[in-house]
């Protein structure tokens, strides 16, 4: 298997092909891993939402449970997988939040009942029961009319800026294809890795 020297381009290859596979519901949905404020790996799907050589961003609340992890440790990997094509990527690095002109303009592309219930919703915490979620969504509705809807200051983009980019393609008899690209100060190293 032959490999771009850029894992972008790498990246964008393998992203469309999934993109275009009628099996795969959704090829933006990853695992996302953080370190919890307690020290333990915590994983949960994100929908990827924007991606370039800065990085990969997903959006979430900064007050839930991943934004106080990567406030506390500002590493995080992503995990793609697309089984239907026999294809997983992994990508760690560091995070950092993304422009407020970012997060605005994503904000804005986000459908109304969504931006109401970024407001609505206390990410992570107990909820006594969904009647008590929709109704919080109803009192916001009324209140905003048909006014925008702000972004909230706790509601941003985080982008994970790679320091490490695996692509693994599953292959007979568990002889899997698995690359490495690492960063340096020069660029980008490309390796082959065992299975």
């Amino acid at each position: 298997m032959s490999m771009h020297p850029d894992p972008f381009e790498q990246f964008r290859s393998w992203f469309e092909e999934a993109r275009r596979c009628k099996s795969i519901e959704d090829a933006t949905a990853a695992c996302l891993s953080t370190i919890s404020p307690g020290g333990f790996p915590d994983g949960r799907m994100v929908l990827l939402k924007d991606w370039d050589e800065r990085g990969f961003v997903f959006y979430t609340n900064l007050q839930s449970v991943k934004g106080q992890s990567l406030k506390k440790i500002p590493r995080a990997a992503l995990t793609f997988h697309w089984a239907p094509r026999k294809k997983q990527v992994r990508i760690q690095g560091k995070t950092e939040i993304v422009s407020e002109a970012e997060a605005d303009a994503y904000w804005q592309s986000r459908a109304r009942l969504s931006q109401l219930g970024a407001w609505a919703s206390k990410q992570s915490e107990e909820l006594s029961s969904r009647a008590h979620l929709m109704k919080d969504v109803a009192k916001l509705a009324l209140q905003y009319g048909l006014k925008a809807v702000p972004r909230p200051a706790y509601w941003t983009g985080v982008r994970i800026i790679p320091q490490k980019i695996e692509f693994w393609q599953g292959q007979l008899n568990r002889l899997h294809d698995r690359h490495l690209y690492t960063k340096t100060s020069k660029g980008w190293n490309l390796t082959r890795l065992y299975p």
